[in-house]
């Protein structure tokens, strides 16, 4: 638990650091940057707390969420071919860092839960929101982004059972046996 904490304020310190820069600068180009440090940490961090935890059938979960968040948003950017806003090419639809973004921030509060959910959420946003003020993607591509990142996660991933949320226990007398169990959800 020490560990998670100290790796999310050294998260949450970089993006800090970022959003100090930004506010200096005042540019859409530094902006987009923290954006893409977003989207890069989240990934990170859902990857960090399975590695603390070692949860291996999240690692799976992980996996599947991402590999169908990457493939969708792919296809639909080959498929769609929307111009971005800046006119820097045709993959504007939809939005590849607010899905992965997304996909992590859903991943990590489905299998951990709110705690970790409402800032791994509210760092997503973020990111989507650097995406349409960077002049890279409008509203739209950002919300598909979301959608497809969130739904991927919400389909693969279950929540983390901890070894010590289960109880087993013998349950004998008046002539019968037999074994006690509860779950902590």
């Amino acid at each position: 638990m020490k560990r998670t904490v100290f790796i999310l304020a050294c998260l949450l310190l970089a993006m800090s650091l970022q959003a100090q820069e930004t506010a200096v600068s005042g540019s859409r180009k530094a902006v987009r940057t923290s954006g893409d440090v977003g989207a890069i940490l989240l990934p990170v961090a859902g990857l960090t707390a399975i590695l603390l935890n070692k949860d291996w059938q999240g690692l799976k979960q992980g996996v599947f969420a991402g590999a169908t968040t990457l493939g969708v948003t792919y296809a639909l950017k080959y498929i769609v071919k929307k111009e971005r806003p800046d006119r820097s090419d045709n993959h504007s639809f939809p939005s590849m860092h607010t899905s992965v973004s997304f996909a992590a921030a859903t991943f990590i509060q489905r299998r951990y839960g709110w705690k970790w959910g409402i800032p791994a959420y509210a760092l997503s946003t973020y990111v989507g929101w650097s995406r349409v003020y960077g002049k890279k993607h409008d509203w739209w591509d950002v919300a598909a982004g979301a959608v497809i990142g969130a739904g991927s996660s919400l389909i693969f991933t279950r929540p983390f059972a901890r070894k010590h949320d289960l109880t087993l226990s013998p349950v004998a007398g008046d002539g019968h046996c037999g074994l006690y169990f509860s779950m902590k959800f």
